[in-house]
């Protein structure tokens, strides 16, 4: 499945995240019911941005409640812009990390006390190395972690190999896995019967926590400016930077 148009806003062709009934059907659960007191918080991130994108506000959230928490990034993010000679690969390779340390700042993140492990695999290509990246997840975690990262089926190449992955590492650690969705809420209206609604849960956030997951995103100024010159969009388009305005983060339980 590959996600709808993101050139359009909410007057443009409808789509899951915008006019699916069953989102207002979600069973709205607290924070403490994801994650117990005293668990770790383990935060997968394909690319970076994606850490906000499926966790700016949980990632809030967790941290008020003094979890330890662990980020992952799997890649930097260097591929986002192919054939490009503003973002060459070079380049994104080192703006890409300083990005995601600047939306960690936005998003109120203690940096001094967050693990972040770096991945360094190569974006665009983690379907080939799958078995890699479940041994290097699983190195990285602890039996009861409780670990967040891109549903298995989301319709991104990277975020459906990191989703299996996860998965198996879990598994072979004793991890809780929720898998939150991104790119499938861009999936037309039509698809909707093909997300997983008995699985989502849904976390209510305040008017501050999206605020600063929306300014926290805008800290990936490679992500937003694209490149015209190649005819290539902003990966962080409008329609999606709108859907991040809802007041609530849905994962897969």
């Amino acid at each position: 499945m590959k996600p709808a148009s993101l050139s359009e806003g909410r007057r443009g062709p409808p789509q899951i995240w915008n006019s699916a009934p069953q989102l207002a059907q979600i069973t709205p659960v607290a924070p403490s019911t994801l994650v117990p007191p005293g668990a770790r918080v383990v935060i997968i991130a394909p690319h970076p941005g994606d850490e906000v994108l499926t966790c700016g506000g949980l990632l809030q959230l967790f941290s008020n409640l003094e979890h330890p928490l662990q980020l992952i990034s799997i890649t930097d993010g260097s591929a986002s812009h192919p054939g490009s000679q503003v973002w060459p690969a070079s380049r994104l390779s080192v703006v890409r990390p300083q990005e995601s340390a600047e939306a960690l700042r936005r998003l109120g993140m203690p940096l001094h006390s967050l693990k972040w492990i770096r991945g360094g695999f190569s974006d665009n290509a983690l379907a080939a190395r799958e078995p890699q990246l479940s041994q290097f997840i699983a190195r990285y975690l602890h039996p009861g972690d409780v670990v967040f990262t891109t549903w298995c089926n989301d319709g991104n190449s990277d975020h459906d190999s990191v989703g299996r992955a996860a998965a198996r590492a879990c598994d072979l650690v004793g991890a809780r896995l929720y898998e939150v969705p991104v790119w499938a809420w861009h999936w037309p209206a039509t698809e909707s019967a093909m997300i997983p609604w008995q699985r989502a849960r849904k976390v209510r956030l305040d008017t501050w926590s999206v605020a600063r997951k929306l300014h926290a995103a805008h800290a990936y100024a490679s992500q937003l400016a694209g490149d015209p010159q190649i005819g290539l969009a902003p990966i962080l388009a409008q329609v999606l930077l709108e859907r991040m305005r809802e007041p609530y983060e849905i994962v897969f339980a």
